[in-house]
C-alpha cells in the first residue's frame, strides 16, 4: 500500500488530554465485591498475596506440556491441574456440553478465576440469570496461536482436520463465560496489548455507571504462547534470569500466565444484597503516546494523560494517592518512562512498587491482577518493595521501593497503571474499603 504524500508529511500532535472533558463519576462509586485469580504465584488470590508478602519467585524454564523451546528464557507458568474441582462444578452446572480437550488453556485459566470471584462475591450462577450481567475480558492472544500445525499443513497444500478452526471460533473469552453462566448482558473482549485487563475494568465500570448492566465481571486472562514468547525474544526484551523491575542490573522481562477477574456492582446493588465490598473503582483513564509501535514515549506523556484522566474522573489530586502499582516490566524503556511520568506528575513521595517479580508479565491479565493486588495492599495499609529489585537504578527520575523496604501506607486510595505496545496507557484509581 502506498501512503499519500500528505499523510507522510503530517506532524502527529501530542496526545489530547481529555481530563477536562470527563464528567466526574466519583460520587457514584463502583464496588468490587468479588475477586478471583490464578498465576505462578498461586491458585487463589490469597495464595498470590501470600507469595507477594514472602517474595516467593516461581520463575522456571517453560514446561514442555505448554510448549517446547530451545531458548533459555524462563517464565512464570501456572502449575496446577485444570479444571479444579471448583471450576469443574461451574462447568457441570452450565447448559453447555464440554470436554477438557475443547477448552484451551486460556479458557481454563479464566474459569479458575471466575469460580473464585463468584464464590468470593457470594453469587450463585442461577441467581445471576435474573440480572443483566456484563462481561469484559482482556487478552492478547487468547490461545489463538496454538494451532500452528493446522496452518502449516494448510499452507503445504494438505487438507487438515478443520476442528482447530471451530475451536478457535469457540474460544471468545467473554462469550464463553456468558454461556457458562447462562446470563444476558453486554460482552466485550479487549485486545489492547498489555493494557487489556485494565481497559476491560474501565469499560465495565462505564457499563455500570450508564446502567447498561446490574453486575459486571471484568478482568483478563492469557496463557503462555510459543509465538508470543518468540516475539518478545526477537525484540530482545526477555531476561534469562528472574526479572528485577527498576533494579540497576535489570535485563528484561519474563512472560507469565494466569487470569484475574473482579465482580463489580453499583453501590446500591451491593447494598441491596448486603455484599461487603473489597473496595471501589473510583476512576479510569486511557491515552496513547503516538510515539512508537512497541516502545513508550521516554517522558511517558501518554501515561501522564491517562493518569490525569483517571484522577479527574475520581475527583482527586496526586496528593490523595497513597500507593502506585506500576507496570514495572523490568525493561529499561518501560521503567524509565514510568518514573519520568510519575516524577512529572508530582508523585514524589508516594510508594511505587511493581508486582511482576512474583507473577511475571501476564500480558492481557496483568492489569487486572495488579488491580486486585492494589486493593489488597491498600486494605492492609502496608506494602513491601518490588521483589527482586535489590539495588534501585539511581538513574530513574524518582526512586521505587526496593525489595528490602516496607512502609505503612497513609491512606486507602491507590493507582494501578499499564503501559502497552502501540503506545497505549491506562490507569485505574482504586480505593480499599475500610471496614
Amino acid at each position: 500500500m502506498r501512503w499519500p504524500t500528505s499523510f507522510l508529511n503530517t506532524v502527529i500532535p501530542p496526545p489530547v488530554d481529555f481530563a477536562l472533558l470527563i464528567v466526574n463519576r466519583g460520587k457514584n462509586h463502583i464496588a468490587v465485591t468479588g475477586m478471583g485469580g490464578c498465576s505462578a504465584a498461586g491458585g487463589t488470590v490469597a495464595e498470590i498475596l501470600a507469595s507477594l508478602e514472602k517474595g516467593s519467585v516461581h520463575c522456571r524454564p517453560v514446561p514442555e506440556n505448554i510448549f517446547r523451546t530451545s531458548l533459555s528464557f524462563p517464565a512464570f507458568a501456572f502449575d496446577r491441574a485444570m479444571p479444579s474441582p471448583r471450576s469443574r462444578r461451574l462447568l457441570d452446572q452450565s447448559n453447555i456440553a464440554w470436554t477438557p480437550e475443547r477448552l484451551n488453556r486460556t479458557l481454563l485459566l479464566t474459569l479458575e478465576a471466575l469460580a473464585e470471584a463468584l464464590e468470593d462475591a457470594g453469587l450463585e450462577p442461577e441467581k445471576l440469570r435474573s440480572a443483566r450481567v456484563g462481561i469484559a475480558l482482556g487478552t492478547t492472544v487468547g490461545c489463538t496461536f496454538h494451532d500452528e500445525q493446522y496452518y502449516i499443513s494448510w499452507r503445504n497444500g494438505e487438507k487438515p482436520d478443520p476442528d482447530p478452526v471451530f475451536q478457535y471460533l469457540e474460544s471468545n473469552l467473554a462469550a464463553f463465560l456468558q454461556a457458562i453462566l447462562g446470563v444476558s448482558g453486554p460482552v466485550s473482549v479487549v485486545t489492547n496489548a498489555c493494557a487489556s485487563g485494565t481497559d476491560a475494568i474501565g469499560i465495565a465500570r462505564g457499563w455500570l455507571e450508564d446502567e447498561i448492566c446490574d453486575i459486571a465481571v471484568a478482568g483478563g486472562a492469557d496463557a503462555l504462547s510459543r509465538i508470543a514468547y518468540y516475539g518478545f525474544a526477537s525484540l530482545m526484551l526477555l531476561s534469562e534470569k528472574p526479572c528485577s523491575p527498576f533494579d540497576r542490573g535489570r535485563a528484561g522481562l519474563n512472560l507469565g500466565e494466569g487470569a484475574a477477574l473482579l465482580v463489580m456492582e453499583k453501590r446500591q446493588q451491593a447494598d441491596r444484597r448486603n455484599a461487603r465490598p473489597h473496595g471501589w473503582v473510583r476512576g479510569y483513564g486511557a491515552a496513547s503516546d503516538c510515539y512508537h509501535p512497541t516502545a513508550p514515549h521516554p517522558d511517558g506523556r501518554g501515561l501522564q494523560s491517562a493518569l490525569r484522566q483517571a484522577m479527574a474522573d475520581a475527583g482527586i489530586s496526586p496528593q490523595a494517592i497513597s500507593y502506585i502499582n506500576a507496570h514495572g516490566t523490568g525493561t529499561s524503556a518501560n521503567d524509565n518512562a514510568e518514573m519520568n511520568a510519575l516524577a512529572a506528575m508530582g508523585f514524589s513521595d508516594c510508594p511505587v512498587v511493581s508486582t511482576k517479580g512474583i507473577t511475571g508479565h501476564m500480558l492481557g491479565a496483568a492489569g487486572a491482577m495488579e488491580a486486585i493486588l492494589t486493593i489488597l495492599t491498600l486494605k492492609q495499609k502496608k506494602t513491601r518493595g518490588t521483589v527482586s529489585c535489590r539495588e534501585p537504578d539511581p538513574g530513574l527520575a524518582r526512586p521505587p521501593m526496593a525489595e528490602s523496604q516496607q512502609v505503612r501506607l497513609q491512606g486507602f486510595i491507590g493507582i494501578s497503571q499499564s503501559l502497552a505496545f502501540g503506545g497505549t496507557n491506562s490507569a485505574l484509581v482504586l480505593e480499599a474499603a475500610t471496614k
